[in-house]
């Protein structure tokens, strides 16, 4: 007769190894998101923060310059201009992006008829094409034969002085306002609109039943319920503003002369154009910090409101 053997019960998993063994899937999980972002972002940000303090074209041999690529940057006219076309495009957008955004918002919350349609109708501009959207906004203010100017004239503006738009570099700062203003707030109106459901509607009728108008009800109910929203956005336009690239690449390539060069724009020049990576890649170091110092800011201010 066979004898079987007894069977061994598991030995009951410990809490730490129980620990051990989540952490482990967990990490499984998040560990190929994290080694693409260690290779291809985080892996070229340091290395370009080694880079502004060295002198590199990318082909000759690295050489150490200390602190000689940040010290340049208080002699670089192009620099300064640069840095100067950035606050100024940040200062204008961020406010007027907020403004439309949130006034769109707030009236495509209403019960109006065809509102599903005109949502997307403003948030259509974000997902389009930059490269078309940008041609037809050079077409639509073309300084010649543009709609928008001819529309000018037929109000009885003299021909003779309506703006350049994108070819006036006095001009060509508001063209590139503009298009972002109305490129971008279809997004951030979506956002406004997420934000506008959690406002309880009690808050109305109260302020209703006190004798609020419609924009005491605006002024004193939506802006502070709505003030965690705004904060994110005004986060998210700072970061987006201080690294504009890609639409004045379409609309301006930082023309006339320097009136739209930001900052970004003069990296690109600098690192792909002059091939001056080490010098490319101080200004970068700058742009970061700089936007670091806003974000702590806004942070701070934020916490003590």
């Amino acid at each position: 007769m066979a004898v079987t053997a007894p069977v061994r019960k598991p030995r009951p998993m410990t809490p730490a190894r129980r620990r051990l063994r989540n952490n482990v899937v967990a990490y499984s999980f998040i560990a190929p998101n994290f080694i693409g972002f260690a290779v291809f972002t985080l892996g070229p940000i340091l290395f370009a923060f080694a880079l502004a303090f060295m002198d590199w074209d990318g082909s000759n041999e690295m050489t150490f310059a200390g602190l000689r690529n940040f010290w340049r940057l208080f002699s670089d006219d192009v620099f300064q201009t640069a840095l100067w076309n950035t606050l100024v495009y940040t200062a204008l957008t961020v406010p007027l992006t907020l403004v439309c955004s949130l006034l769109l918002a707030v009236l495509l919350n209403q019960k109006v008829f065809g509102r599903n349609f005109f949502r997307t109708v403003m948030f259509f501009p974000y997902v389009a094409s930059l490269v078309a959207v940008a041609v037809v906004w050079n077409m639509i203010f073309n300084p010649a034969m543009g709609p928008f100017n001819m529309l000018l004239v037929a109000f009885g503006l003299d021909p003779a002085h309506l703006p350049g738009w994108s070819a006036d570099k006095n001009w060509a700062m508001v063209t590139v306002i503009l298009f972002s203003v109305w490129k971008n707030m279809g997004y951030y109106m979506v956002i406004y609109l997420a934000g506008l459901q959690g406002v309880n509607p009690e808050l109305y009728e109260a302020a209703g039943i006190d004798g609020a108008n419609a924009w005491d009800k605006f002024r004193h109910v939506t802006i502070p319920q709505l003030s965690a929203t705004t904060f994110f956005v005004s986060i998210m336009l700072t970061i987006q503003c201080f690294k504009v690239f890609d639409q004045i690449y379409m609309l301006t390539q930082g023309g006339p002369g320097t009136s739209t060069l930001v900052l970004v724009y003069h990296i690109y020049n600098e690192a792909f154009i002059s091939w001056d990576l080490g010098y490319a890649s101080m200004v970068a170091l700058v742009l970061f910090l700089l936007v670091l110092v806003v974000t702590v800011v806004q942070f701070r201010r934020e916490r003590d409101a």
